[in-house]
C-alpha cells in the first residue's frame, strides 16, 4: 500500500517561495530610486532561473517570454533581461541573501523534513553539486578546482 503523504501548507513550494520573496524584499537596494526592475524581482528571477535549472541567463529570458506561469509562481512583476539581471545581481552582497536561506532552512527543520538526512554528530548529510552552473577559463584563484571536458580542455570551477 502506498503511504499517504501528509501535506503541510507552510512547506509547499508556494509557501517556501513566499518566504524567499519576503526575505528578498528586506534587502536594501543601493541603486537610485529611478529603477524599472525592483531588486526583489531581479533576485527572484535569479532564484527562478536556478530552481528551474535553466542553463543560462539567455535561456531563462527565452523561457519567461513563453512561460505564463513564471510570474505568478515566483511573484515576479518585471523579469529583467539577461544584461539587466547580471548588472543588478552583481552588486548584491551574498551576505544579504543569507537570511532568506536561513528562513527556509529553519522552516524545513521545524517541519522535520531534514530528519532523514541527519548523520554523524547530528549533522545533515546533503550532496550538492554546483559545478555545472559556473566554470571559467578567465576567473579563478589558487583555491579553485579544475575539470577537463571530453575534448581535453581544462575549466576552472
Amino acid at each position: 500500500m502506498r503511504e499517504k503523504i501528509k501535506l503541510r501548507k507552510n512547506l509547499n513550494a508556494d509557501a517556501l517561495f513566499s518566504v524567499v520573496h519576503s526575505g528578498f524584499e528586506k534587502i536594501k537596494d543601493h541603486r537610485s530610486n529611478n529603477t524599472k526592475i525592483s531588486l526583489p524581482d531581479a533576485l527572484m528571477s535569479g532564484f527562478a532561473m536556478f530552481s528551474l535549472k535553466d542553463p543560462s541567463l539567455l535561456a531563462f529570458e527565452e523561457r519567461h517570454s513563453e512561460d505564463t506561469n513564471l510570474k505568478p509562481i515566483y511573484k515576479i512583476n518585471n523579469v529583467p533581461c539577461d544584461t539587466q539581471m547580471r548588472t543588478i545581481l552583481d552588486e548584491v552582497d551574498p551576505v544579504d541573501i543569507e537570511p532568506s536561506f536561513n528562513d527556509i532552512f529553519r522552516n524545513l527543520q521545524r517541519g522535520k523534513v531534514l530528519e532523514p538526512l541527519i548523520f554523524m554528530n547530528s549533522c545533515y548529510l546533503i550532496s550538492i553539486d554546483g559545478t555545472g552552473y559556473f566554470s571559467s577559463n578567465k576567473i579563478h584563484c589558487d583555491s579553485c578546482c579544475t575539470k577537463k571536458d571530453c575534448a581535453g580542455g581544462t575549466f576552472i570551477i
